[in-house]
């Protein structure tokens, strides 16, 4: 496993140990003995989630705030999509920035998502699964997102915006000026 941090503060890309023969491949997709050795610290997954979308499906860009804050650890299961994390630390010196990457079947690259992001993903290819891996439980009353379009955030969806595929609620998401961080 190789862990290269971003130019985010924690936020990290995971590249596994692939081993490739006549029959595919094979590769460990966590063991917390090598994620927390190369991370530096711990981290406590305790819940697993799993989407299916169709290609120009938006999802994001997703928060919890105060206690139920999350990080994520987030990969594709199949498909492809263009995933990206956005530093939501009003004290950080990237607060504003963002991340993007592909992640995909292939590479099988993972992303960590460190407390104090957001996190969105648009979905590449029809029938992609995406799974991601949560440091505290999901709470309703402190979920928060800020619009996928937002002009101080300057995201490159590397997608035409008319054919995106958004949730009602995503669709009414504030700007990061005027999100509850």
């Amino acid at each position: 496993m190789i862990v290269k941090e971003t130019y985010l503060e924690g936020c990290c890309v995971i590249q596994p140990d692939v081993i490739k023969d006549k029959r595919g491949y094979f590769f460990e997709s966590f063991n917390q003995k090598k994620f927390e050795d190369n991370l530096g610290f711990k981290v406590n997954f305790v819940q697993d989630n799993q989407s299916k979308s169709s290609k120009g499906v938006l999802r994001g860009l997703h928060y919890q705030i105060g206690e139920f804050a999350q990080a994520k650890l987030v990969k594709v299961t199949k498909g492809r999509v263009l995933d990206v994390a956005v530093d939501i630390r009003p004290q950080s010196k990237t607060f504003g920035k963002y991340f993007s990457i592909i992640l995909d079947d292939i590479e099988n690259k993972q992303l960590f998502v460190p407390r104090g992001f957001a996190h969105g993903f648009l979905v590449l290819e029809d029938d992609t699964i995406f799974s991601y891996k949560c440091d505290n439980f999901y709470n309703k009353g402190s979920e928060r997102g800020i619009i996928y379009n937002d002009k101080e955030l300057s995201i490159d969806w590397e997608f035409n915006h008319h054919d995106l595929i958004l949730s009602e609620k995503d669709k009414l998401l504030p700007t990061l000026q005027q999100a509850v961080l």
